[in-house]
């Protein structure tokens, strides 16, 4: 069984995924190309959302796929422009007339398309094609969306791993001077036991934070299309600043993702699409023209023949496919709105959640900034003068590391609703970061014909 038909270039399993690597000659030249600033040292030791976008839009193999598509439609719009050939038929025979016994016949036969019949095949075509570019696009997006979901997780596995470490470290300390205590008869024992367990419990948190974190970055390197040997040791930029209030009234944002929404531009070229194929088969309403002429030598005589050949519609008006054409138009026409109703509703909704998650956040942020100012702080100046411990500081510390996790908790939700938000309008709304490329049909170079 053949699983390949072109023997020039095979898949193969694996092939050139584990030999990927950032510093790969043709990827920078295509970060450089596409990056508002361009990288002066490359293999970069600092990895950003804009430029995981890029890698990950490089090596992506969803594009691949939708660059075959495209492929494929540009190839459908020359079969839809090409002319049937003539056909010729012909033969010789042997009789028994003592005059001649040789008898030919040459019979050419030549199709005429009429009522721009081979226009419309074109034009179908052309919107179909189009709308495969557009895949390109609505694939690029994918991946930055996956990229940017991979990338907030693993920074907020990072962060909740750094809060995890602190608590460790505050809960040692505790255990510390509890046990010092304990020896000089100051505490007991279910006092050490208390925060002995505190200890353990805050190390098992820390390893599974720590395996998540592993998780997430394997994920990253995943959906970026690398192995995690090619960015496990870089460093990771923070998230480029959120889009303000003042910058996101609903009216301008649904008239930007309205026009900018891939799907929607799609399924206006379906319909254009659907439209074209309509006017198609009302045209075949008109038959195409056969001009056959024909030759024959029969017993010495040369006859010539000429007549034109269509099939006379008299039972047949073409009604059933115009009608099928016109329920597809129909359809189109229906998706099309279907689709604006539901972008017009997630753009709502999403704005909604961002505008809650933010309020959220601030109020979290504004509750860790009272603790650290008011309780911590407070502590430490009482701890300074005499008038309490360092147990009670490291109680001060725990409550703002879990006012810390709160906020933390926060922010994810808050980038999280800002994706769903990107999502609806398919733009991204960060600060710094510019809409997404086109690709180049191959920018791997891998088109060997």
């Amino acid at each position: 069984m053949k699983y390949h038909s072109d023997p020039l270039d095979p898949p193969r399993l694996g092939q050139s995924y584990y030999s990927r690597s950032l510093a790969d000659p043709g990827l920078r030249a295509f970060v450089q190309e596409n990056s508002v600033a361009n990288p002066s040292a490359w293999p970069p030791t600092e990895l950003n959302l804009a430029t995981l976008t890029l890698i990950a839009l490089y090596y992506s193999p969803e594009l691949d796929l939708a660059r075959a598509h495209l492929q494929t439609a540009e190839a459908q719009v020359i079969t839809a422009g090409g002319r049937p050939n003539p056909f010729v038929s012909f033969g010789a025979g042997y009789t028994n007339s003592p005059e001649s016994p040789v008898v030919a016949h040459f019979d050419p036969s030549l199709t005429l398309i009429t009522a721009g019949k081979r226009g419309y095949q074109i034009l179908a075509a052309q919107k179909r094609a189009a709308s495969a570019y557009l895949e390109i696009s609505e694939a690029e997006w994918h991946v930055h969306s996956n990229v940017r979901n991979a990338w907030l997780n693993y920074l907020a596995a990072r962060r909740s791993l750094d809060l995890l470490n602190r608590e460790q470290k505050v809960r040692a300390a505790s255990v510390h001077i509890v046990t010092a205590r304990l020896a000089v008869g100051e505490a007991s024992r279910p006092d050490v036991e208390a925060e002995r367990a505190g200890l353990a419990e805050a190390e098992v948190a820390t390893r599974a934070a720590e395996g998540v974190a592993a998780q997430n970055l394997a994920s990253l390197a995943a959906v970026a299309g690398v192995p995690v040997s090619a960015i496990e040791n870089a460093r990771f930029a923070d998230p480029p600043a959120p889009p303000t209030e003042a910058s996101l009234a609903l009216g301008p944002l649904q008239r930007t993702g309205l026009l900018n929404r891939i799907d929607i531009r799609r399924s206006l070229l379906d319909y254009e699409a659907a439209e074209a194929a309509l006017h198609l088969e009302i045209a075949r309403q008109y038959p195409d023209i056969d001009v056959s002429p024909g030759y024959s030598f029969d017993e010495g005589h040369h006859k010539f023949t000429f007549g034109p050949g269509f099939p006379v519609p008299m039972l047949n008006r073409n009604r059933g496919p115009i009608a099928e054409a016109e329920g597809r138009r129909a359809e189109a026409k229906a998706q099309f709105i279907v689709l604006q109703a539901q972008a017009i509703g997630e753009m709502e909704k999403a704005l909604a959640a961002y505008r809650t998650a933010r309020a959220e956040l601030a109020s979290a942020q504004d509750r860790l900034r009272t603790l650290q100012q008011t309780r911590e702080q407070g502590v430490l100046r009482r701890v300074e003068v005499g008038e309490a411990d360092q147990l009670g500081l490291a109680g001060a510390r725990l409550q703002s590391n879990l006012a810390g996790q709160i906020v933390l908790d926060a922010w994810r939700k808050s980038e999280a609703a800002l994706g769903a938000l990107e999502d609806a309008v398919q733009r991204p709304l960060e600060a710094g970061l510019p809409a997404l490329p086109i690709s180049a049909p191959q920018p791997k170079g891998t088109d060997k014909r």
